[in-house]
C-alpha cells in the first residue's frame, strides 16, 4: 500500500470546505445572471441550456478521464443515483428559478439559505449524528440570513406579504437539502465526475422537455441570455455544482449546508456591485453572523473527528 498520496483527515476537510466557500460564491453570483437571464427567456428554458451546457463542458474532462483509468464505472449504483440526483437537481433549480421572478436576489438568497437548516433536520431522519458545533453554526447562519436580507422592520414580515416567488424559492430549499445528503451518500460509493455529467445531463434533459411544453424558446431570447447563460452554464453549473460534489466526498451534510448558505452573502454582493442594491450595517451585521456560524461548525467539532466516521477517510492506496 502506498502511503506517499495519503493526506491527512483534517486537511482533506479544510479543502472540501475552500471548494464549497468557492462554489457559494459562483452561485450567490448566480443569483444576479438568472434574473437577467428571466429577462429574454423561460424558467426552465434558461434551466435547460445552462445544465445542458455545463455537462457538455465536462465532457472531455470526463473522457480524458476514462482513457487514464483502468477501473470500469459501478453502473449499477451510478446510474439509479444520478437519476434520482438529477431529478431531485432539476426540482430545486427549476423552483428557485421560477421563484426568483418575482423576488429580489438577495430575499431568494436568504429563502434558498434556510436548507442550512433543513439539512440536519433529515440527517436527524436518518439517525445521523449531528453536533452541537454544527447546530450553533447552523443557528447562527440562519440569524445572519435574516439580518442581511429581509427588512428591518417587523409589519412587513406578515405571510401574507410573502409573495409566489417566495414559496417557490422555499420549496428548492428543500430539495436543495434532500440533493445535499443525495451527494453525501452517493460520493462514498461513485466517482464525483461521472456523477456530477451524469445529474447535469438529466436536468438539462427535464428542463427542455417542460420548457418545450410550457414555453416558447426562441433564438433572439438566447442571444439576448446568452452572458446569463454562459455564467450559469459554464461557472454555476460546470464549475460550481462539480465543486459540490467532489467536496462533499469529505464534508459532512450539516458542515457543507452552512458553507454552501454563504451563497446568500455573495448574491447580496452581486446585488450591491451589479444591480444597483445597497448593503446596510445590518447586513453587514448579517454577513458577520454568517462567517462565525460557518467556523463555530468546524471549530467546536474538531474536522478530524467529523470525518473519522467516514469510511473513505482514510485516504487511497
Amino acid at each position: 500500500m502506498a502511503t506517499g498520496n495519503l493526506t491527512p483527515p483534517r486537511e482533506r476537510v479544510w479543502r472540501a470546505n475552500a471548494l464549497l466557500l468557492l462554489a457559494a460564491a459562483i452561485w450567490g453570483f448566480a443569483f444576479v445572471a438568472q434574473r437577467v437571464g428571466m429577462n429574454y427567456v423561460g424558467p426552465f428554458t434558461f434551466t435547460g441550456v445552462r445544465f445542458a451546457l455545463g455537462s457538455v463542458a465536462l465532457l472531455p474532462v470526463l473522457i480524458a478521464q476514462r482513457r487514464r483509468s483502468k477501473e470500469s464505472l459501478p453502473w449499477r449504483v451510478l446510474l439509479p443515483g444520478g437519476l434520482i440526483a438529477g431529478i431531485v437537481l432539476f426540482a430545486g433549480a427549476s423552483c428557485q428559478q421560477i421563484g426568483i421572478v418575482t423576488t429580489t436576489a438577495g430575499k431568494a438568497g436568504f429563502i434558498t439559505g434556510l436548507y442550512v437548516v433543513l439539512v440536519p433536520l433529515l440527517g436527524l431522519l436518518q439517525r445521523q449524528r449531528t453536533g452541537v458545533g454544527a447546530w450553533i453554526g447552523a443557528i447562527l447562519a440562519v440569524v445572519g440570513l435574516y439580518f442581511l436580507t429581509m427588512p428591518a422592520d417587523l409589519s412587513e414580515l406578515r405571510l401574507t406579504a410573502m409573495t409566489s416567488g417566495d414559496l417557490w424559492v422555499l420549496l428548492g430549499a428543500c430539495f436543495w437539502a434532500l440533493h445535499v445528503h443525495i451527494l453525501a451518500w452517493l460520493t462514498q460509493r461513485v466517482e464525483a465526475l461521472p456523477l456530477a455529467v451524469l445529474q447535469f445531463a438529466v436536468t438539462a434533459i427535464l428542463s427542455s422537455i417542460v420548457a418545450l411544453l410550457l414555453e416558447t424558446p426562441t433564438l433572439p431570447g438566447l442571444r439576448g441570455a446568452v452572458w446569463a447563460i454562459l455564467y450559469g452554464g459554464l461557472l454555476s453549473v460546470g464549475v460550481a455544482y462539480t465543486l459540490q460534489v467532489v467536496a462533499q466526498r469529505d464534508a459532512r451534510p450539516a458542515h457543507a449546508a452552512i458553507i454552501l448558505s454563504l451563497e446568500a452573502v455573495f448574491a447580496v454582493l452581486g446585488g450591491v456591485l451589479l444591480l444597483g442594491e445597497t448593503l446596510t450595517l445590518r447586513g453587514l451585521a448579517g454577513c458577520a453572523l454568517m462567517l462565525a456560524g460557518m467556523l463555530v461548525s468546524q471549530l467546536v467539532a474538531p474536522a478530524g473527528r467529523e470525518v473519522d466516521r467516514n469510511p473513505n477517510s482514510e485516504g487511497n492506496s
